[in-house]
């Protein structure tokens, strides 16, 4: 027996409140994905997809999902009975790579068989906490002043780490600033794939600020050389976008590239390959904690389910919606206070969905029926 009936895949576009800045570029305008499985008793879930409108962050753009999910992903799902969400990735091993178009359908079956079955997402994932600690990612900004009254503005709301993105030429003068006026709080540098093993030395220099981790500085690619850069920094290393997979995760462990592993739901695949990384690193005493990629409702719903997994122990990115968006897809809005929040307990994501905002921010829908 199938859990689908049908699948409705929607095209959004939603304007951010501010541009955020990072090594990439600059984006404010954010579109992607929302696909609804939908079962024969009229049970909906729901996924969003995480790629960007330029292959800035990885090769996946909104462009290539759209095309690898509607001929090629859905057609695989139409001609396979699921009975559990596991079953997803399996079937969607034949195509190569392409994670954040399958974690955009995995996420939607997850929620529906979580809503199925009269659970929570996080439950169903065998998630234990209650509540969970989330920080803020902040963007490169247009003065160190301006970065600091930021740093100020969510260390007084109470999140419980800054995440200060950071490039060549916006990276140790600055941090020395932000931990001078905020000696305690901690704080993370997240390079995004800036430098090389010739900034070594220069990078070294972050061993002076006490910074929680330093998260992927080398390429988007590698693992050779972080294990090279981990060996001379006492600063942990944490890797992000090299890591695709479980077999990435072991490779890089096992070669001494990192400390700490941000998993993200769509860069890895889906849910399924999220809870395997997470077992992994958990029993090789590995720190993980679940990263953002400027997600809407739905994403953020699917994140805070996997952050209540056992072996998330740092503050993940998180933060609540209005930070982000003016008007959210789901009702309530994610909502923190002092650094928490409160995992909702209603079936599946455990979010109602906004339905006249969803459609608000419609500009593309496709129905498929199995």
């Amino acid at each position: 027996m199938n859990l689908i009936k049908q699948i409705k895949l929607r095209k959004l576009n939603m304007h951010l409140k501010h541009p955020f800045t990072t090594s990439f570029g600059t984006m404010q305008d954010k579109e992607f994905f929302i696909a609804e499985a939908i079962d024969g008793e009229g049970n909906r879930g729901f996924g969003e997809s995480v790629a960007f409108s330029y292959p800035w962050y990885s090769e996946e753009t909104v462009g290539t999902n759209w095309h690898v999910m509607t001929d090629f992903l859905i057609p695989i799902l139409q001609e396979n009975a699921i009975s559990h969400p596991d079953d997803v990735s399996a079937f969607f091993q034949p195509i190569k790579r392409n994670n954040m178009a399958k974690s955009t359908l995995e996420g939607a079956v997850w929620d529906l068989y979580a809503k199925q079955n009269n659970k929570t997402l996080a439950s169903a994932l065998g998630g234990e906490k209650e509540e969970i600690g989330v920080g803020i990612s902040i963007g490169i900004q247009p003065s160190v002043e301006a970065l600091l009254d930021k740093v100020d503005y969510f260390v007084n709301e109470g999140y419980k780490r800054i995440k200060i993105k950071i490039k060549p030429g916006w990276d140790v003068d600055v941090l020395q600033n932000v931990r001078e006026r905020f000696p305690e709080i901690p704080i993370m540098a997240d390079a995004n794939s800036a430098y090389t093993l010739n900034d070594m030395e220069h990078l070294k220099q972050l061993d002076d600020l006490n910074l929680m981790m330093i998260e992927q500085p080398l390429a988007h690619d590698d693992i050779i050389d972080h294990a090279t850069l981990q060996a001379n920094m006492a600063t942990p290393v944490c890797l992000d976008e090299s890591i695709h997979s479980l077999e990435d995760t072991r490779k890089a462990v096992e070669l001494g590239s990192c400390k700490i592993i941000n998993i993200k739901i769509g860069r890895v695949g889906g849910l399924s390959e999220a809870k395997r990384i997470h077992d992994y690193c958990r029993n090789n005493g590995i720190d993980v904690w679940c990263g953002g990629m400027l997600e809407a409702g739905v994403g953020r719903a699917h994140n805070i389910a996997l952050t209540t997994l056992p072996g998330f122990t740092l503050p993940g990115d998180t933060a609540g919606s209005l930070l982000y968006w003016e008007k959210d897809i789901i009702k309530p809005v994610v909502n923190v206070e002092n650094g928490v929040i409160q995992v909702p307990n209603k079936p599946g994501i455990g979010y109602e969905i906004d339905e006249e905002a969803l459609e608000e921010f419609t500009v593309d829908v496709r129905t498929f029926d199995f």
